[in-house]
């Protein structure tokens, strides 16, 4: 994230506050920047890099802050930024793989209101919105829903439905999606871009906040959701003409250690065939907790090969954050 005085949204895409059935500026008071730093040891470290800086949204009036869980992943140290100019250091509390959000707690006074939390089902396509970006109005962007639909990532990530809205915000990352009442519907993940009625859209997908209530207490006891960890294969597929091919693998990563090569083409999970990747994570995530052994059926130029994998919690490779 850049300096926030160096940039702004063009006013002709801020929301007119007059428009707006909310207090834009006390929602805007409520999204603050983190600034997090990762040890270069860290498994994440070369993917999602050492210095991360990105957006979170006050929930609670103790200053709990939602935000995306990559950018504070394995962080020894984040600093917590408010529009009042308050810096704070942050805890990193929590970090849930299925939703993709993180949680940090201020370890100091921060003056920001709370954000109080809707639902996405609030928002349909064609539907407008408000993304809030720390910085106060001139990084506030109206926005359009163009999509709700299931999402699935390399990274063996899936949802059910996500949020897509257009055009994109600039700092996506961790920023809010707020629905036309002043409430929290999903929080920003990634930057998209794809074909829709022959036209190119881009814009962000948003995780819904909906998916928080059900595992906040766990998060915030234990760190993670309850319940047994999902297997992990450390395989990184993309889809290509209607098949899933291996173009990446977490270096000692279970998939690797099984033989797994790039340029693999992954054919069923346990017998079942799989041609999308939310298909393919699924197949894999209904065999077993962690640490059970997943067959794969690949074919390798044409030559059918068969790989029984030992899935791990991939919980267990990142570094654990340490109260500062």
């Amino acid at each position: 994230m850049s300096d926030p005085k160096t940039w702004s949204v063009p006013r002709d895409l801020q929301p007119d506050p007059r428009a707006l059935a909310f207090d834009l500026a006390t929602a805007l008071d409520a999204v603050v920047m983190l600034h997090a730093e990762i040890p270069e040891d860290g498994f994440t470290a070369s993917i999602l890099g050492t210095e991360r800086i990105g957006n979170g949204v006050v929930i609670r009036d103790d200053g709990l802050i939602l935000t995306i869980g990559y950018l504070v992943t394995e962080a020894e140290s984040i600093w917590i930024t408010a529009n009042d100019g308050t810096v704070v250091p942050g805890h990193p509390l929590a970090y849930d793989f299925a939703s993709g959000f993180g949680l940090v707690q201020p370890l100091g006074p921060l003056r920001a209101p709370a954000l109080a939390r809707g639902s996405a089902a609030s928002l349909q396509p064609g539907d407008e919105a408000v993304v809030l970006g720390h910085g106060g109005q001139p990084h506030a962007l109206g926005v359009r829903v163009f999509a709700k639909r299931e999402f699935a990532g390399y990274w063996e990530y899936a949802l059910d439905e996500a949020l897509f809205t257009t055009p994109p915000h600039p700092e996506w990352s961790g920023a809010a999606l707020v629905s036309g009442e002043g409430l929290l519907i999903g929080i920003g993940s990634l930057f998209v871009q794809e074909a829709q009625d022959g036209e190119t859209i881009k814009g962000n997908m948003f995780v819904p906040v909906d998916l928080l209530a059900p595992i906040l207490d766990d998060m915030l006891t234990s760190g993670r959701a309850a319940g047994r960890p999902r297997p992990w294969l450390g395989l990184y597929a993309r889809e290509e003409s209607g098949r899933l091919v291996v173009n990446g693998l977490a270096e000692g990563g279970p998939a690797a250690r099984a033989g797994v090569r790039p340029g693999d083409v992954v054919a069923a999970v346990a017998g079942e065939r799989v041609d999308r990747l939310g298909d393919l994570f699924r197949a894999v995530w209904r065999q077993g907790p962690a640490g059970t052994m997943i067959p794969l059926a690949l074919d390798r130029a044409g030559t059918p090969v068969s790989v029984e994998i030992r899935s791990r919690d991939r919980n267990d490779l990142l570094k654990k954050p340490r109260l500062q």
